[in-house]
């Protein structure tokens, strides 16, 4: 392999993908970025471990749901090998447990694969500059999630009162394109993305932007929550 020019300026990025399709763009996108270039891949959790034994990177992509196991094994082990590199997730999981375990485990940054892998380039940018890119719908989560906990009320003493959470309106209407009702349907009938993908003749990134903004609607982190929710909001049918 011809090795790759390196300038002072270059960001090296390593990337722990087992989608082929998905770490392909990436690639593609990376190429086409005159200020990177991809200092090594792996498919899953073992031979993101090995990567690590290299030459650390400047940033470091992990998808969660590889394999061979969790990728934050990955993130964490990064941590310890690579402490100047930063981390960012990119994955279809976008519940509380994993977003939070990321975190803690030293991820920076944590994007959602509806994201466009072109976009990611400017995203990796703001990652190497400090900054830590966040899809909207996993800050809101992170957001919810602190202003839940307890510990936030600066007069937490024993006889402070506790003032209730404000409430949004629990029968406020919910409004899905056809499309997103389509998608729905289909997830309701326990078909995955990529048979959905088919179904509709779309790719696999059109459809899991289509799931996003049906949980982010629906204020869910789950299929199931989805589809609970989904029923209770007459979206559909018994």
């Amino acid at each position: 392999m011809n090795a790759v020019p390196f300038s002072p300026a270059t960001i090296r990025v390593a990337v722990v993908e087992d989608d082929l399709g998905f770490q392909a763009a990436l690639g593609r996108a990376l190429k086409a970025a005159p200020d990177m270039t991809l200092a090594g891949k792996a498919l899953t959790r073992a031979q993101g471990l090995a990567l690590l034994q290299g030459a650390p990177a400047d940033v470091l992509l992990v998808d969660l749901g590889l394999p061979d196991g969790s990728g934050i094994d990955v993130i964490e082990a990064a941590t310890r090998l690579w402490p100047h590199c930063a981390i960012m997730v990119s994955t279809t999981f976008g519940d509380e447990t994993h977003v939070m375990r990321s975190i803690e485990a030293g991820a920076a940054g944590y994007l959602l694969k509806d994201s466009d892998s072109a976009e990611i380039a400017d995203e990796i940018r703001s990652l190497v500059a400090g900054g830590s890119p966040i899809s909207p719908i996993i800050a809101r989560q992170v957001l919810r999630r602190f202003r839940a906990s307890p510990n936030d009320a600066a007069t937490g003493g024993a006889g402070a009162s506790e003032a209730p959470a404000p409430q949004s309106p629990g029968d406020a209407p919910v409004s899905l394109s056809p499309r997103e009702r389509e998608v729905l349907n289909f997830i309701t009938k326990g078909f995955t993305v990529e048979e959905i993908a088919r179904l509709m003749q779309v790719s696999r990134y059109t459809v899991l932007s289509f799931v996003r903004r049906i949980y982010s609607k629906l204020k869910v982190t789950s299929k199931a929550e989805a589809i609970y929710e989904a029923r209770n909001h007459g979206l559909l049918a018994d």
